[in-house]
């Protein structure tokens, strides 16, 4: 049975700002990988992360990124969307663009949607996406 992982204990793990806590979320991914337990999250805890580690850790967008892919090519970690969730790490890693708008640059493709209104420019430089106003 999957069990799921909040923000708080990818940020523990990642920030080591609590080493007590940082010990035991080593451990449960750990236990992870070793296949004793699935884990699970969302995109929303991906998108809070990202937006955590930037505005409060003050982390760069590259070490942002650094982490955030290592956390998603986790095998032993399920994240619904997992593929575009991977895509649009890659994508905001290319572009001058926030991570949300990647996302659903990356989800517009991926389901084959042929638009996105927007008022948002940033994707008229995102190839494979037609912009349009309504």
């Amino acid at each position: 049975m999957k069990k799921f992982v909040d923000t708080n204990i990818f940020l523990r793990y990642l920030t080591k700002d609590d080493g007590s806590k940082f010990d035991k979320c080593r451990e449960l991914f750990k236990k992870a990988v070793d296949g004793k337990i699935a884990l699970a999250t969302s995109g929303i805890v991906i998108a809070e992360l990202i937006w955590t580690l930037l505005s409060y850790y003050k982390l760069s967008k590259a070490d942002v990124i650094e982490k955030i892919s290592i956390i998603v090519a986790t095998e032993s970690l399920h994240i619904p969307d997992k593929d575009i969730i991977a895509d649009a790490v890659v994508l905001y890693s290319r572009k001058n663009i926030d991570y949300i708008d990647a996302y659903n640059a990356e989800f517009v493709k991926y389901h084959d949607y042929s638009e996105i209104y927007s008022y948002d420019k940033d994707f008229d430089a995102i190839e494979g996406i037609k912009r349009i106003e309504p």
